[in-house]
């Protein structure tokens, strides 16, 4: 057993899947998909278009419901029925969209639907949990009375991870969370993955660009068409993650990135764990 491993093993197990599978009809979008998520780690869930990624996140926020298998949370069975139960249960997602409304400033989106006081709202008790929370994840907002239309990309990805902590989560999933970001953006938003998870969240993240997985993810989680196909260290040479994507081991980019290792004298990168 890897040193990795057996620090894995004295956190928390917050979520454990076996078998889950997911049909659509006639169409199997997940088989049997084996999935473990511990306390204060970041798996990394990549996949090609069509791997099932998505359809796995919104089964987990309760908004499919599994065609067969188990769901363990925090050590529990649990069925996660629709999105409010999965919410109950301590599963918050941040989908890709981030359903933020542009005409509310940033304690307005935070609260949004979960005001204080639903009949006389207490906007000084909001503005300080606002205030409290952004300074405990390092945002750099200037006002939490700025309008969200106003905001840059990063720091509504911020605003949105912080509405999704607002009822203290215990898993985390994340939707292409740098999509469309810019360089510095998007470091401000990887910095704030890993200030989430040494809150000692488990955080689920799919990305499709593969250096931002590594900056962040404790495993690498590969999905080809909707099974698994891989669990791998962030250090996995760029040709083993391909060659598991694509299911090709002998590709364009595989061999291109075969030539930059060998062009740097780079010795291989350890073996992924499958």
């Amino acid at each position: 057993m890897d040193r990795n491993q057996e620090q894995r093993d004295k956190r928390e197990l917050v979520l454990s899947l076996r078998g889950i599978s997911k049909n659509f009809g006639a169409v199997s979008a997940l088989t049997d998909i084996d999935l473990d998520v511990h306390a204060g780690e970041v798996v990394a869930l990549v996949g090609d278009n069509g791997a099932g990624k998505s359809t796995l996140v919104k089964t987990l926020a309760g908004v499919h419901q599994p065609t067969s298998g188990t769901i363990t949370f925090r050590g529990h069975p649990v069925t996660l029925t629709d999105p409010s139960a999965a919410l109950g249960l301590g599963i918050a997602t941040v989908f890709q969209d981030l359903a933020l409304c542009e005409n509310l400033d940033v304690v307005a989106n935070i609260f949004l639907g979960r005001e204080l006081s639903p009949y006389r709202l207490d906007e000084v008790s909001m503005e300080l949990k606002a205030w409290t929370l952004l300074n405990e994840l390092s945002a750099r907002i200037p006002s939490v009375r700025e309008p969200v239309a106003s905001l840059s990309g990063g720091q509504r990805q911020t605003v949105a991870i912080a509405r999704s902590l607002l009822l203290e989560p215990k898993l985390i999933l994340l939707d292409e969370p740098t999509a469309a970001l810019g360089v510095a953006q998007t470091a401000e938003v990887l910095d704030l993955i890993e200030r989430v998870r040494d809150r000692g969240l488990g955080v689920i993240m799919i990305s499709h660009n593969m250096e931002d997985v590594r900056a962040v993810a404790d495993r690498i989680v590969v999905l080809r068409l909707g099974r698994n196909n891989g669990v791998f260290d962030p250090d996995a040479s760029n040709e083993e993650l391909v060659s598991a994507i694509t299911g090709a081991d002998n590709n364009s980019v595989s061999r291109r990135a075969h030539r930059r290792q060998a062009q740097s004298g780079q010795a291989p990168a350890p073996e992924g764990r499958q």
